[in-house]
Protein backbone atom coordinates (compact mmCIF):
# COMPACT_ATOMS: atom_id res chain seq x y z
CA UNK A 1 0.00 0.00 0.00
CA UNK A 2 1.69 3.24 -1.07
CA UNK A 3 2.32 5.89 2.26
CA UNK A 4 0.58 8.74 1.91
CA UNK A 5 1.68 12.55 3.02
CA UNK A 6 -0.32 15.36 4.71
CA UNK A 7 -1.63 18.13 2.16
CA UNK A 8 -2.56 21.35 3.07
CA UNK A 9 -6.30 20.37 1.55
CA UNK A 10 -8.94 18.42 3.51
CA UNK A 11 -9.12 14.47 1.90
CA UNK A 12 -6.37 15.70 -0.77
CA UNK A 13 -3.43 13.42 -0.42
CA UNK A 14 -0.27 12.55 -2.14
CA UNK A 15 2.44 9.73 -2.24
CA UNK A 16 5.29 10.13 -0.22
CA UNK A 17 7.71 9.03 -2.81
CA UNK A 18 10.83 8.28 -1.03
CA UNK A 19 12.23 9.70 2.03
CA UNK A 20 14.12 12.35 0.36
CA UNK A 21 10.14 14.12 0.04
CA UNK A 22 9.62 12.96 3.67
CA UNK A 23 12.83 14.95 5.06
CA UNK A 24 12.00 18.01 2.89
CA UNK A 25 8.58 18.21 4.83
CA UNK A 26 9.81 18.26 7.98
CA UNK A 27 12.65 20.77 6.97
CA UNK A 28 10.15 22.59 6.00
CA UNK A 29 8.09 22.54 9.75
CA UNK A 30 11.56 23.16 11.29
CA UNK A 31 11.69 26.27 9.13
CA UNK A 32 8.21 27.69 10.23
CA UNK A 33 8.85 27.26 13.48
CA UNK A 34 12.24 28.84 13.47
CA UNK A 35 10.84 32.06 11.61
CA UNK A 36 7.61 31.97 13.67
CA UNK A 37 10.38 32.77 16.36
CA UNK A 38 12.18 35.67 14.04
CA UNK A 39 14.89 34.05 14.30
CA UNK A 40 17.86 35.92 12.39
CA UNK A 41 19.87 33.01 11.08
CA UNK A 42 16.30 31.08 9.75
CA UNK A 43 15.23 34.53 8.12
CA UNK A 44 19.10 34.48 5.85
CA UNK A 45 18.48 30.58 5.49
CA UNK A 46 14.43 30.79 4.08
CA UNK A 47 15.56 33.69 1.75
CA UNK A 48 18.96 31.86 0.55
CA UNK A 49 16.87 28.41 -0.49
CA UNK A 50 13.50 30.44 -1.85
CA UNK A 51 14.43 33.25 -3.22
CA UNK A 52 16.16 31.16 -6.52
CA UNK A 53 12.77 28.99 -6.49
CA UNK A 54 10.51 32.36 -6.83
CA UNK A 55 13.00 33.84 -9.32
CA UNK A 56 12.89 31.13 -12.23
CA UNK A 57 8.76 30.90 -11.07
CA UNK A 58 8.07 34.77 -11.57
CA UNK A 59 10.85 34.80 -14.54
CA UNK A 60 9.16 32.06 -16.15
CA UNK A 61 5.93 33.55 -16.22
CA UNK A 62 7.07 37.05 -17.14
CA UNK A 63 10.16 36.97 -19.28
CA UNK A 64 11.19 39.75 -17.23
CA UNK A 65 14.88 39.23 -15.52
CA UNK A 66 14.13 42.82 -13.17
CA UNK A 67 10.33 42.30 -12.59
CA UNK A 68 11.47 38.50 -11.28
CA UNK A 69 13.94 39.72 -8.75
CA UNK A 70 11.40 42.13 -7.61
CA UNK A 71 8.44 39.79 -7.27
CA UNK A 72 10.68 37.44 -5.45
CA UNK A 73 12.23 39.77 -3.24
CA UNK A 74 8.05 41.21 -2.11
CA UNK A 75 7.11 37.90 -1.54
CA UNK A 76 9.42 36.76 0.98
CA UNK A 77 9.11 40.47 2.26
CA UNK A 78 5.35 39.82 2.79
CA UNK A 79 6.25 36.49 4.73
CA UNK A 80 7.88 38.24 7.31
CA UNK A 81 5.22 40.75 7.26
CA UNK A 82 2.48 38.07 7.70
CA UNK A 83 4.58 36.05 10.38
CA UNK A 84 5.49 39.68 12.39
CA UNK A 85 1.88 40.10 12.44
CA UNK A 86 1.30 36.51 13.54
CA UNK A 87 -0.49 35.50 10.34
CA UNK A 88 1.72 33.98 7.76
CA UNK A 89 1.91 30.03 6.49
CA UNK A 90 0.96 27.47 9.09
CA UNK A 91 2.16 23.67 7.02
CA UNK A 92 3.30 24.47 3.71
CA UNK A 93 6.12 27.77 3.49
CA UNK A 94 6.84 26.77 -0.24
CA UNK A 95 3.22 26.88 -0.92
CA UNK A 96 2.44 30.08 0.71
CA UNK A 97 5.63 31.87 -0.97
CA UNK A 98 4.67 30.53 -4.15
CA UNK A 99 0.90 31.44 -3.61
CA UNK A 100 1.83 34.75 -2.71
CA UNK A 101 4.51 35.09 -6.14
CA UNK A 102 1.40 33.82 -8.55
CA UNK A 103 -0.74 36.69 -6.71
CA UNK A 104 2.03 39.36 -7.22
CA UNK A 105 2.52 37.93 -10.90
CA UNK A 106 -0.85 38.53 -11.90
CA UNK A 107 -1.42 41.69 -10.50
CA UNK A 108 1.29 42.41 -12.84
CA UNK A 109 -0.05 41.15 -15.67
CA UNK A 110 -2.85 43.46 -14.61
CA UNK A 111 -1.30 46.31 -15.07
CA UNK A 112 0.15 45.41 -18.61
CA UNK A 113 -2.78 44.61 -19.88
CA UNK A 114 -4.66 47.97 -18.70
CA UNK A 115 -1.45 49.58 -20.25
CA UNK A 116 -2.32 49.07 -24.03
CA UNK A 117 0.46 51.91 -25.29
CA UNK A 118 3.44 49.63 -24.09
CA UNK A 119 2.54 47.54 -27.12
CA UNK A 120 2.86 43.78 -25.51
CA UNK A 121 4.33 42.06 -28.30
CA UNK A 122 7.10 44.27 -28.76
CA UNK A 123 7.54 44.52 -25.13
CA UNK A 124 7.74 40.42 -25.41
CA UNK A 125 10.47 40.58 -28.62
CA UNK A 126 12.65 42.81 -26.15
CA UNK A 127 13.03 40.68 -23.23
CA UNK A 128 15.63 38.28 -23.30
CA UNK A 129 15.82 34.42 -22.89
CA UNK A 130 14.64 32.20 -19.69
CA UNK A 131 16.99 30.73 -17.64
CA UNK A 132 16.16 27.39 -20.00
CA UNK A 133 16.76 28.94 -23.20
CA UNK A 134 19.57 28.50 -24.95
CA UNK A 135 18.65 30.05 -28.22
CA UNK A 136 18.70 34.14 -27.76
CA UNK A 137 16.60 35.86 -29.89
CA UNK A 138 14.69 32.74 -31.16
CA UNK A 139 11.32 33.06 -33.03
CA UNK A 140 10.13 30.20 -31.44
CA UNK A 141 10.77 31.20 -27.39
CA UNK A 142 8.86 34.74 -28.31
CA UNK A 143 6.00 32.98 -29.86
CA UNK A 144 5.99 30.82 -26.45
CA UNK A 145 5.96 34.18 -24.69
CA UNK A 146 3.37 35.16 -26.44
CA UNK A 147 1.34 32.07 -25.92
CA UNK A 148 2.02 31.69 -22.44
CA UNK A 149 0.66 35.36 -21.62
CA UNK A 150 -2.43 34.41 -23.48
CA UNK A 151 -3.23 31.20 -20.88
CA UNK A 152 -5.55 31.14 -17.48
CA UNK A 153 -3.74 32.63 -14.54
CA UNK A 154 -4.13 28.70 -13.33
CA UNK A 155 -2.80 27.19 -16.56
CA UNK A 156 0.12 30.15 -16.35
CA UNK A 157 0.63 28.54 -12.90
CA UNK A 158 1.19 24.61 -13.35
CA UNK A 159 3.10 25.63 -16.30
CA UNK A 160 5.60 27.52 -14.33
CA UNK A 161 5.91 25.00 -11.62
CA UNK A 162 6.20 22.36 -13.64
CA UNK A 163 8.57 23.97 -16.40
CA UNK A 164 9.72 26.92 -14.84
CA UNK A 165 10.51 26.21 -11.23
CA UNK A 166 10.85 22.25 -12.19
CA UNK A 167 8.72 20.89 -9.63
CA UNK A 168 7.30 16.78 -9.85
CA UNK A 169 3.84 16.00 -10.65
CA UNK A 170 3.08 15.35 -6.76
CA UNK A 171 4.92 18.88 -5.67
CA UNK A 172 2.65 21.02 -7.74
CA UNK A 173 -0.42 19.18 -6.72
CA UNK A 174 0.82 19.63 -2.73
CA UNK A 175 1.29 23.34 -4.33
CA UNK A 176 -1.94 23.94 -5.96
CA UNK A 177 -3.63 22.05 -3.18
CA UNK A 178 -4.62 19.15 -5.84
CA UNK A 179 -5.06 15.74 -6.69
CA UNK A 180 -2.26 14.61 -8.94
CA UNK A 181 -4.67 13.13 -11.77
CA UNK A 182 -6.46 17.16 -11.35
CA UNK A 183 -2.60 18.54 -11.94
CA UNK A 184 -2.34 16.23 -14.91
CA UNK A 185 -6.10 17.45 -16.15
CA UNK A 186 -5.00 21.09 -15.49
CA UNK A 187 -1.20 20.65 -17.75
CA UNK A 188 -2.68 18.60 -20.32
CA UNK A 189 -5.39 21.24 -20.69
CA UNK A 190 -2.61 24.34 -20.54
CA UNK A 191 -0.25 22.62 -22.94
CA UNK A 192 -3.31 22.09 -25.86
CA UNK A 193 -4.28 25.65 -24.70
CA UNK A 194 -0.62 26.65 -25.33
CA UNK A 195 -0.29 24.62 -28.43
CA UNK A 196 -3.81 26.52 -30.08
CA UNK A 197 -2.03 29.88 -29.15
CA UNK A 198 0.97 29.16 -30.60
CA UNK A 199 -0.93 27.86 -34.15
CA UNK A 200 -2.98 30.85 -33.73
CA UNK A 201 0.05 33.34 -34.11
CA UNK A 202 1.54 31.19 -36.67
CA UNK A 203 -1.51 31.73 -39.06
Amino acid sequence: MCQMLYSDCDGCTWPLGGLLRGQRVSEERAELESLRALDPQAVSLIHARYFPQLYRYARYRLGDPSAAEDVASEALVRLLEAVAAGSGPTSTLRGWLLGTAANLINDSLRRRYAKPEEGLSEEIAAEGPTPHDHAEGSEMIRAVRAGILRLTADQQHVLALRFGSEYSLEETAAILRKKTNAVKALQFRALAALRRAMEEQAS
